[in-house]
């Protein structure tokens, strides 16, 4: 009888991909499978001529892009001097995660379906095309695929004589176990706030910590969005950066969530542990340190202000004591109830500390190994770099816009990490933010004589901001023919022409001229100021 062992390998930007990887690794074990789960560009790509049954989880980012997990492993694989029997060994299936509203809808599912055929693979099943569009989300193409799959696995990788199918009413074990650390060791706080290692580039598994020098609202106190100017000091980071490039940026919990996650769940803050994986292999998550902290694993870790995923009612329904909890619980995770789940916890934007809340003889109840398991890591963010490394050498400027937002839940809905930056208080103290930059889909034209239109609604004017600070300070004239429309300079009292003369001083910034509101200018679009000059509007139409 062949191995039976199974690869899952996933790109995935947000975490959903991700999250589906883990699904089908734990039905993979549930078939008796020894299986492996990670991210494209963590696996050893030069030993995919080795592995005999591996499944394809990826997501589609941007304009028809891979995401950020998986772009060496894109590179590697379509290399022009692969042979073509390179992967004739191996059988294999592709679940490709997107939104049809864009134009390449699950671009790279479909091209990578179309690599592995030409390197010689053996599809087991059609490449599958989840869709955000449908009214289920991608389930209702992820749930008649997986059972195509099993069965198809199952014909070429049979059951071992004697074992049947672990039922889903049974829990797995966890992932990872948490040993605490003896009572002396309370509140020592050993960690960093971002492991690391010295003299590498910033990236994700190594960030910057950087210092942020200023935290400033640039709209007017009456306004109703509330849009900062955050500057950071990068100095001794080696980062370099061009306009266009975006800054990623981890995010933490806010502080009375821990609090509140802590005592609904009884843990002690400032206990101390360390992971174990359960089963021999499993690498440790990179962003955790060892020994860590309760406080430290839901500060930064834990994303307990997401929306949960179907998986965390599942496995919360195996450990509520609580028969009317449980059966909530289960017909949320079952394909039948994912409109109840829709209206409980979609539409609304109910969070995973809420949910928590609502199920609290569940909650008491939950095994502390398995945390890991049902709430999933904190997702970094992206800005586009608003400043000009020529301009402002050593620093990283951003334009932020306060996510809040209203629904039928009494609570407002804030988004982590900008509601997190916003509350930082740099004049008040030492305040370190994790950080690194990459590379944007944005470039800007070299000769300075190329005609440029730019279109930033609100904090989309970035990215226009950065490219005209690196002009004027290499003493050209900013870039004429220019019509930049954006809701950041002109909200409230405040007026574009003084905001953005403010923000862009130098030789070329006296050029720069503000077009009339369109709310001021009545019916029609069509500039104020003749075409030679650069008309920046503060208002989006």
């Amino acid at each position: 009888m062949a191995e039976r062992k199974i690869l899952v390998l996933f790109g995935s930007q947000t975490g959903t991909a991700e999250d589906t990887a883990e699904r089908l690794g734990r039905e993979a074990r549930r078939r008796h499978f020894c299986c492996r789960v990670e991210a494209l560009d963590s696996y050893p790509v030069a030993q995919l001529i080795h592995e005999a049954l591996v499944v394809f989880v990826c997501a589609t980012t941007g304009q028809g892009d891979p995401p950020d997990n998986m772009k060496n492993f894109w590179r590697f694989i379509f290399r022009k001097n692969l042979p073509p029997t390179s992967l004739c060994q191996m059988d294999y299936a592709v679940l490709g995660l997107g939104d049809s509203s864009y134009p390449k809808f699950n671009f790279v599912a479909k091209k990578l379906h179309k690599r592995l055929l030409q390197l010689g693979a053996n599809p087991i099943l059609p490449v599958a095309l989840g869709d955000d569009q449908h009214d289920l989300g991608p389930d209702a193409t992820v749930d008649p695929w997986l059972l195509d799959l099993w069965g198809r696995i199952l014909l070429l990788y049979p059951l071992p004589p004697g074992l049947g199918i672990i039922g889903a009413d049974v829990p797995l074990p966890s992932k990872f176990t948490l040993h605490f650390l003896d009572e002396c060791s309370r509140g020592q706080e050993g960690e960093r706030l971002w492991p690391g290692a010295a003299g590498r580039a910033p990236s994700e598994q190594c960030p910057f910590i950087a210092q942020m020098v200023s935290n400033q609202r640039v709209t007017a106190e009456s306004h109703f969005q509330d849009v900062r100017l955050i500057e950071f000091d990068v100095t001794g980071s080696g980062i370099e950066y061009a306009a266009g490039d975006v800054v990623m940026i981890q995010p933490q919990n806010a502080p009375q969530d821990v609090q509140q996650f802590c005592q609904l769940l009884c843990l002690d803050p400032d206990r101390r542990f360390v992971l174990k994986p359960s089963e021999p292999g499993t690498p440790l998550p990179a962003h955790l340190p060892q020994p860590c902290t309760i406080r430290h694993l839901v500060t930064c870790y834990l994303d307990i202000s997401c929306v949960p995923r179907r998986s965390f009612f599942q496995l919360l329904a195996w450990f509520s004591p609580d028969d009317l909890e449980q059966e909530k619980l289960q017909e949320f995770s079952s394909a039948q109830g994912q409109e109840e789940l829709y209206s409980y916890c979609h539409r609304p934007r109910r969070t995973t500390l809420e949910v928590l809340y609502d199920f609290p003889h569940t909650t008491s109840a939950l095994p502390l190994d398995y945390l890991l398991d049902l709430i999933p890591r904190i997702q970094p963010r992206a800005f586009s770099i608003a400043s000009s490394l020529l301009a402002l050498p050593n620093r990283i400027q951003i334009l932020l816009a306060v996510v809040q937002y209203k629904t039928r839940l009494s609570k407002p809905r804030r988004g982590l990490c900008s509601s997190w930056l916003a509350s930082l208080r740099p004049q008040q103290g030492d305040v370190r933010v994790p950080l690194w930059v990459k590379r944007g889909g944005m470039t800007f034209p070299a000769e300075p004589d190329t005609p440029v239109i730019m279109i930033g609604p609100g904090t989309g004017v970035a990215p226009f901001r950065a490219a005209l600070q690196e002009r004027i300070a290499c003493g050209r004239r900013a870039i004429k023919g220019l019509l930049l429309r954006s809701g950041v300079a002109g909200a409230g009292e405040e007026r574009t022409s003084d905001s953005l003369h403010s923000l862009l001083q130098g030789p070329g910034g006296e050029d720069l001229c503000s077009a009339p509101n369109c709310r001021e200018q009545g019916p029609g679009v069509g500039p104020a100021e003749p075409l030679q000059r650069s008309c920046l509007l503060g208002r989006k139409c």
